[in-house]
């Protein structure tokens, strides 16, 4: 029958949440987007009926499974069993079930039992499933990621006085 006035109770203790806190403005924070629950954005896939010709670069992950005609740099690239790339792959994670050719440069680099792989690896850690096709050379290197102008400029220079 009656109801007590909240006007004089003191407002939520510090633990406590409130779902209609309003920010200075008087309006609601309803209109901020939840974060989502996973950190990372979808892989982003390029499907077997797509041909791309030209560079593809991302921080993100990517799954190829049609044709790549240049340079791939992402942070992690697999190369599906449908997948040909002809051209450079730059990642920090590297799974080839398809054909590479071109060179392949990766922290860690896989070579599936149904990759075929045409060209240069160069990686810190590399797994070769028995039935992989490769042909080329490996060659480890504790940062791979980097191109040879920046290996060069990270050397120490020797003295132009002598």
């Amino acid at each position: 029958m009656f109801s007590k006035s909240k006007i004089h109770e003191p407002g939520p203790k510090a633990g406590d949440q409130d779902t209609t806190k309003q920010d200075m403005g008087g309006k609601s924070d309803f209109a901020t987007p939840a974060p989502s629950p996973r950190g990372k954005p979808a892989v982003s896939v390029l499907s077997s009926d797509l041909s791309i010709t030209g560079n593809i670069r991302t921080t993100g992950d990517v799954q190829v499974e049609g044709v790549v005609e240049g340079d791939i740099h992402a942070h992690l690239l697999t190369v599906g069993e449908t997948a040909t790339i002809k051209g450079e792959i730059v990642a920090d994670d590297i799974v080839v079930n398809g054909r590479v050719v071109g060179r392949v440069r990766g922290l860690k680099v896989r070579l599936t039992a149904t990759a075929r792989v045409e060209g240069d690896i160069i990686h810190k850690t590399i797994a070769i499933e028995s039935g992989a096709h490769f042909e080329g050379s490996v060659q480890r290197q504790e940062d791979p990621l980097k191109t040879g102008e920046q290996r060069k400029l990270a050397a120490p220079q020797p003295d132009q006085d002598a």
